[in-house]
């Protein structure tokens, strides 16, 4: 099974968790020229961003660590590099560098440098934005809005097919028994990783 096979996979597990518009990446049956890969370049403090933005919205609990250790920071931009049109990873890039300029102006620092609290303020109103754009199609806002989109749904998707998010945020059996489709969960019980 190839990379894309498995994320193919991991997305029908996720289900309407991730936007149709990253459903339809993954789903494509082309592969992108090699013209259209890495057309967007991420500088460290970018990369650093994209991991505590995936940090604060999949964070370490009690029961498993969370997007961080899961490596879900490298896992975007490697993806949206290598798998998205190049359109949209500049719209992408575009919008990480409108939510960067307005964490900078709010704070006078960068995004991995803001208390948790901030963080998790900015985002909230970022996906509140990104909500308000698809409902009343702000123009002036759609780089933004697609940047949250993308990074929210490739933050569930790194992270349910990570190591970690399989075999420790999920249960698992290294050695399954036989599938049977209408297993009951007991109440509390985590999903079945398969």
């Amino acid at each position: 099974m190839d990379r894309r096979e498995a994320l193919r996979s991991v997305a029908i597990l996720l289900g309407t968790t991730i936007s149709a518009g990253t459903t339809n990446i993954l789903f494509s049956s082309y592969t992108l020229p090699e013209g259209e890969k890495n057309t967007v370049s991420f500088s460290a403090e970018q990369l650093k961003t994209l991991t505590e933005i995936a940090d604060v919205i999949i964070p370490t609990t009690k029961s498993s660590p969370g997007a961080k250790a899961a490596g879900v920071g490298k896992f975007i931009p490697m993806m949206v590099k290598d798998c998205y049109p190049a359109k949209q990873q500049q719209s992408f890039y575009n919008g990480l560098v409108a939510f960067e300029l307005s964490v900078k102006k709010t704070y006078k620092k960068s995004f991995a440098l803001i208390p948790l609290a901030e963080r998790k303020k900015m985002l909230t109103q970022l996906r509140q934005d990104t909500l308000d754009q698809k409902k009343n199609k702000l123009p002036e806002k759609v780089d933004i809005a697609y940047f949250f989109t993308v990074t929210r749904d490739l933050t569930s998707l790194g992270y349910f097919a990570s190591e970690i998010g399989c075999t420790q945020a999920r249960e698992y059996l290294m050695i399954p028994g036989r599938y049977d489709g209408a297993y009951p969960l007991k109440p509390g019980q985590k999903s079945w990783a398969t």
